[in-house]
């Protein structure tokens, strides 16, 4: 450990307390180099010493940039309070989610007026066919339903916690023991807990350091769970039978490939359990007979390099969706007794222009869920005569997805739809004669009406090309002159598409005249897996250069201007903001960067760090040269120059597992450190929260109101 003493000064960027007449400078981290040195290639992190988690020094520096940034945004108190009080005064305060119907019981969520957390309830089904209206109905009234039907409530469990993070709830096939992962901390690492549900008494039963589910067996006695090693890669997975001591668990499966991770889940059909290890590119599958817990595992497909697949289980056969000589995945049968890939037979032909995301089986029809020209579509096949329909959605720009089906037995599908001005919204579909039953539609407090707003969907050329999607949403009314201002969003990284969908939240940015915009760029799998492949590893500036070109797109069509342009990311879209000001530190007006992923090089080369290993595929190894010397052209700590850069808020959690918070504390020192201008950096760190910030549905959103007011304060919007 490196000896550190004074780590914390105070340089330039003061500011002036006007309540107090003091002035407060801007913290300063002291460097004390530290050479890395690979490839013969040496590098010099004056900063390298803000990773001791542990030390008080480091505390000290954090919370000095949590000051800064108070002082500095105190003149925005009164509108992150508004802006605050906007974003939940639309949160319905009484709310529950829309039923479902597994083994016996409807399930939902409720939320009572001034709680943080859920309630999980459940009511026996009675046979009738009104019984789900009625619950429905139960959604609109604010009726509080019978408190005997209640399973677990969060909000006094979270009583004395600053952070808790309920996860997994699962009850037995038999209905009397409810499962489910407790996270106090915000690092992921989980503890199971087990209550009786006819007793009510929690059963003292702990299993620790899990990812916060388990699978049941059918025999209501064994459970199975996944623990995480100390980067918190899930690798082994344990038996526990309840009533016996969890020291005594038995090791089930050890996933040694630290490349790889490993969950377990059950079927829907009740008939299998399902061990699947992971990583960026290859899948391998092992079943047994939920029935038999004493039972072996066995293999559906040993791993291969770059074959992906995943199955699902119906009759006397597994549908597999796989890669397997089809880049946009297509759909395979085989035997359950015989399911190695020679045996696969070809069900849904891959398709060049068509990405096949996932499948829902049913007695009577199969359902697609797929990707063309970067929209979600539903596909429903009668499976007796092959007739096929897509469901209608009727606006160009949307986000569908087929929701909890456990039934087979059903001709209705329920399925989830949003757009950029339509809420969230809980479908059942009638698959035979088509009619639609909404079921609910998120409300929005207020007076909102979606009317008032339109969406676009736009396209920009990026350099090499290639046809780059914009969605955007803005209040009707929006003139093209150049003027509005423009917060444009993107990801770009893991093949996670960042489809378009409602945001209530969105409303204090789009009311104020801000149009709000994403960039769906490579790196993603927004238009297919070739849209992914472009955006990885020796392709991965495909991502930065897409984001930079559909930003002047916007500014070329007259939608904004680079004084009024802002740009958001968080993760992976955090490392998408750093690369983008490094290349193009004139185009936007301020940046908003969350737990952002900023010192590529030196994570991908600390495999102590948690995700790392996993990561190699998406990345690249820096241990082979090629890749470090890649990394080295955008990594955003690594590029920081002695330039202009534009203001900046950046968050992070302290307890992240995902992204370290030394990660976005160094990028902020050495900007701070190197840029050439005035404009403001801050960082605020959450001393209580991890990578999805804080817990409860409200508390949450006091981070997006500093973000929204931070933004608005640069193009002087006060109220």
């Amino acid at each position: 450990m490196l000896a550190i003493t004074g780590v914390v000064t105070f340089g330039s960027g003061c500011i002036e307390n006007s309540d107090t007449n003091e002035t407060i400078m801007a913290p300063k981290a002291t460097k004390i180099e530290k050479e890395l040195s690979i490839h013969g290639h040496v590098r010099i992190d004056p900063y390298y010493w803000l990773n001791e988690r542990e030390n008080p020094k480091v505390l000290d520096y954090l919370n000095a940039e949590n000051d800064y940034a108070e002082a500095k945004l105190k003149h925005t108190e009164g509108l992150q309070q508004k802006i605050y009080d906007e974003i939940i005064g639309r949160i319905k305060k009484t709310d529950m989610s829309v039923p479902y119907k597994e083994e016996g019981y409807y399930y939902y969520t409720r939320y009572e007026e001034g709680s943080e957390y859920a309630i999980y309830m459940r009511e026996k089904v009675d046979g009738s066919e009104q019984q789900l209206d009625k619950l429905i109905e139960m959604i609109g009234s604010n009726k509080s339903p019978e408190s005997q039907n209640e399973l677990l409530n969060v909000n006094e469990l979270a009583k004395g916690h600053d952070y808790y993070d309920v996860s997994g709830v699962d009850v037995s096939p038999n209905n009397e023991i409810l499962a489910y992962g407790v996270d106090t901390v915000s690092r992921r690492q989980y503890t199971i807990h087990f209550k009786n549900l006819v007793t009510g008494e929690e059963s003292g039963e702990l299993i620790k350091n899990t990812t916060g589910s388990i699978t049941w067996a059918n025999d209501n006695t064994a459970v199975y769970y996944t623990m995480q090693d100390e980067t918190l890669r899930s690798y082994k997975i344990f038996k526990h039978v309840l009533g016996t001591d969890p020291k005594e668990d038995v090791e089930i499966y050890h996933e040694k490939d630290d490349t790889f991770g490993t969950y377990i889940y059950k079927t829907k059909s009740k008939k299998y359990l399902v061990i699947s290890s992971y990583s960026t590119l290859s899948t391998e599958y092992r079943v047994m007979d939920a029935d038999d817990s004493s039972g072996e595992f066995r293999i559906i497909q040993t791993r291969e390099r770059d074959l992906e697949y995943s199955i699902e289980h119906y009759g006397d056969k597994f549908y597999i969706k796989t890669n397997y000589e089809a880049k946009n995945f297509r759909l395979m049968e085989t035997s359950v007794d015989a399911t190695a890939k020679e045996n696969w037979k070809e069900v849904i032909a891959h398709r060049k222009d068509v990405m096949l995301e996932g499948i829902e089986i049913f007695n009577d029809y199969l359902v697609l869920e797929e990707r063309k020209n970067g929209l979600t579509e539903i596909r429903v096949i009668k499976w007796d005569d092959w007739s096929e329909h897509y469901l209608d959605f009727g606006e160009p720009t949307y986000t569908s997805y087929t929701w909890y089906n456990p039934d087979y037995d059903t001709e209705i599908l329920r399925y989830g739809y949003t757009s950029m001005t339509t809420p969230s919204s809980t479908l059942d579909y009638n698959m035979r004669t088509r009619e639609k039953k909404l079921l609910k539609q998120q409300e929005v407090v207020g007076d909102f009406d979606k009317d008032n707003y339109a969406s676009e969907r736009l396209y920009a050329k990026a350099r090499d090309g290639v046809e780059v999607p914009i969605s955007l949403v803005y209040k009707k009314g929006m003139k093209r002159d150049g003027k509005n201002p423009l917060l444009l969003y993107g990801y770009g990284s893991y093949g996670a598409s960042m489809d378009p969908y409602f945001s209530s939240i969105r409303l204090s940015l789009l009311d104020r005249g801000f149009i709000f915009a994403i960039a769906h760029i490579r790196g993603g799998e927004d238009l297919g897996r070739a849209w992914y492949e472009d955006g990885k590893l020796l392709k991965k500036m495909n991502t930065f250069t897409d984001f930079i070109d559909c930003g002047e797109h916007l500014i070329s069509e007259n939608y904004t201007t680079g004084d009024s342009m802002f740009a958001a990311g968080a993760s992976a879209g955090g490392l998408l903001m750093g690369a983008v000001i490094n290349l193009r530190p004139d185009l936007f007006k301020a940046i908003l960067a969350s737990v952002p992923f900023v010192d590529v090089v030196t994570t991908m080369l600390d495999e102590s760090i948690p995700l790392t290993t996993g990561e190699f595929d998406e990345w690249g190894n820096p241990k082979e040269k090629k890749y470090y010397e890649y990394m080295m052209t955008y990594s955003p700590y690594d590029n920081v120059a002695a330039q202009d850069y534009p203001a900046m808020l950046i968050t992070t959690g302290l307890h992240d597992s995902q992204v370290q918070y030394f990660e976005p504390a160094k990028w902020v020192a050495k900007l701070r450190d190197m840029k050439t201008d005035d404009n403001v950096i801050l960082l605020h760190t959450n001393m209580d929260a991890g990578h999805g910030g804080q817990s409860g549905r409200f508390r949450r959103n006091k981070e997006t109101a500093m973000e929204y007011a931070f933004l608005l304060d640069q193009i002087g919007i006060t109220e």
